[in-house]
């Protein structure tokens, strides 16, 4: 029953009790006649004030409906996180690109200055030699020795014009290219930024929701919607672990199936951030959100991955789920949305959602798209 339904109980509840104070024998009304003329009565002793109703806690039919609104809200907010991650990404990659493209571009356009000086040089030169063309001193020379040494310095002088022209040009289309592909970044840039905002706006409306559906719950209903999700977080795992995975691992083990050292490093990283609070877009150090944390624990074993887990489904190497290892990655959801780190025994270190922390839990516990491995 929600805080609209209580508050109309409520409000029947005190119509009610009204009423039948005012049916009380010996009370007075506006509307009622006179009484007749002498003593007054004795006041009658004031009517006992009607107990407060509590509202009954919802059923938990209605709290499993509540729950599913908020995993559907909780997931609507991962698929924007991840949305938001890779734009933040893209937009990183493209700052690193325009820096690089502006250096460049500075460089290209020093060089392309300094060519232009030389030509301007050998211009006026050619001016102070009464501005007649080499190539016409050399054939008007009746010296056989300055017509040797003519032909030398001729020879000499057209292979450096033709290969300051030949530079002035490949600057000219460098610069014109480095331009282009800049343009078209910091374009590319802006889109980035914008889907970004986007992203945000998605992440913090779902949230919020999520948030005000929560604080319309009692104190026991939230305690008791606590122990629906562990119920049934339970449930999926039970289920989950009598398909026999974890035999069928037990029985395709091999060496293979042991944690790598790097892999070892990633789940030791996991591990130690356990407790620490879960914030959307965030990659440490004191809060995660799923990707964040994955993708930080095998950077700090030495292997950079994806930053999304949407990117790491996509990048990385798939793997048999009876085959995975401690620092494999467990990708959720058929959107790829969510991820944890494989510790061994059917269980996973993940970053859950808002309002909780980095935690351990069972590797069946929400719907598995499949394992990837980052070191294979």
């Amino acid at each position: 029953m929600g805080r609209g339904k209580r508050g109309l109980l409520a409000a029947a509840v005190t119509v009610v009790c009204a009423v039948t104070v005012l049916a009380v024998p010996g009370t007075a009304f506006a509307s009622a006649p006179a009484a007749p003329a002498g003593p007054s009565p004795a006041p009658s002793a004031s009517a006992t004030p009607a107990p407060a109703v509590t509202p009954a806690p919802l059923p938990d039919a209605e709290l499993e409906k509540v729950r599913a609104r908020l995993d559907g809200l909780y997931h609507d907010a991962a698929v924007a996180t991840d949305a938001y991650n890779a734009a933040e990404e893209k937009t990183r990659k493209q700052s690193v690109q325009l820096a690089r493209l502006e250096k460049r571009t500075d460089t290209a356009r020093e060089k392309l200055a300094e060519l232009k000086d030389q030509a301007g040089a050998a211009a006026r030169a050619q001016y102070r030699d009464s501005g007649m063309p080499p190539m016409a001193r050399f054939l008007l020379s009746d010296n056989p020795e300055r017509f040797a040494d003519g032909a030398g310095t001729l020879l000499n002088g057209a292979r450096a014009t033709k290969k300051l022209i030949a530079e002035t040009d490949r600057v000219e289309r460098d610069l014109k290219r480095d331009t282009d592909d800049a343009a078209a970044r910091w374009k590319k840039l802006e889109q980035d930024r914008k889907d970004k905002a986007a992203a945000r706006e998605t992440v913090q409306a779902r949230i919020k929701d999520a948030e005000k559906l929560e604080s319309r719950l009692e104190k026991k209903e939230k305690e008791r919607l606590a122990e629906l999700e562990r119920q049934a977080a339970r449930k999926a795992q039970t289920a989950w672990l009598d398909t026999g995975v974890l035999k069928k691992k037990a029985d395709t083990a091999s060496a293979s199936a042991a944690a790598t050292s790097a892999g070892a490093r990633a789940v030791a990283f996991a591990t130690a951030q356990l407790g620490k609070p879960y914030v959307w877009g965030a990659e440490g150090p004191d809060s995660f959100d799923c990707s964040g944390l994955t993708s930080q624990a095998w950077a700090d074993a030495g292997t950079p991955i994806p930053r999304t887990s949407q990117e790491q489904w996509r990048q990385l190497r798939h793997v048999d789920v009876t085959e995975m290892r401690p620092g494999d990655l467990i990708i959720y959801f058929a959107d790829a949305t969510h991820v944890g780190m494989y510790v061994g025994d059917g269980k996973i270190i993940h970053a859950p959602r808002p309002g909780r922390t980095v935690t351990v839990a069972g590797a069946g516990t929400m719907p598995i798209l499949g394992v990837v491995r980052p070191d294979a």
